[in-house]
């Protein structure tokens, strides 16, 4: 079943569908990672339904964004999410899968690449029916090391890669960002709470960047009594009440 939400009061709406992976938090924190400017180049690789896109064009709307998604379902929603929007010139979706990119989209073209890729192997644990949402959990229709190699075609010498993945993980996606020619250079851990392990963690790499990596301060969910924290608060464009 499809739903159509708005990001915030007078914003940009989005189309989702049950039987694709629904709107995460995942999706909308790792949008406020890139350090964003007028005028960038970004591809979003495995864009789904288009929301990632979307959500950097909420925040810097003098981008143009190239989504590249392998399911035609969730192409088409995408599509229409940019037409309801008006932003067919900026936000524009191009079927293909990602372990083909270099027949699909040139080399270099780009000065940011974001993806909120699959977390788990596919032997861990058991997988969900729906194709989409198989395959938006588990690595069976691309790895890391296939989403960090298209990102390297597609960047420029300096351009970065940032992505959200598993604390779990973090070996692996360090070790596959530098062997992919992506540096590693910037590190936040998500936390539901002060104090409490991390759920999440976001990475920025650099193509071609020299080795230095800075770990920034936990991104936290909740405040000790339970609320979402102001930075939460405003990742999702909430409207805070003035306190009487």
């Amino acid at each position: 079943m499809e739903h159509w939400d708005v990001l915030k009061p007078g914003g940009y709406r989005f189309v989702w569908d049950d039987a694709l992976f629904p709107p995460g938090t995942d999706t909308f924190l790792l949008s406020s990672l890139p350090r964003l400017k007028p005028g960038l180049r970004v591809c979003d690789l495995g864009s789904g339904t288009g929301l990632l896109g979307l959500l950097l064009l909420q925040r810097q709307p003098r981008l143009t964004v190239t989504g590249l998604e392998l399911q035609p379902q969730a192409l088409r929603l995408a599509v229409q999410t940019a037409a309801e929007n008006g932003l067919t010139d900026r936000l524009t979706f191009l079927r293909g899968d990602l372990r083909e990119v270099r027949a699909l989209l040139p080399a270099g073209y780009f000065d940011l690449v974001v993806c909120n890729p699959p977390y788990y192997p596919p032997s861990s644990g058991r997988l969900p029916e729906a194709p989409g949402l198989r395959e938006a959990r588990s690595e069976t229709a691309c790895t890391l090391g296939d989403v960090c190699r298209a990102a390297a075609w597609l960047l420029h010498w300096g351009g970065r890669l940032c992505l959200v993945h598993k604390p779990e993980r973090l070996t692996d996606l360090l070790c596959t960002l530098r062997g992919a020619g992506l540096e590693p250079k910037r590190l936040r851990t998500v936390c539901k709470t002060p104090g409490s392990a991390p759920s999440l963690v976001l990475a920025e790499a650099r193509r071609g960047g020299r080795p230095g990596l800075s770990w920034e301060p936990p991104l936290i969910l909740e405040t000790p009594e339970g609320r979402p924290t102001e930075e939460l608060d405003a990742i999702y464009f909430r409207q805070q009440e003035e306190t009487p």
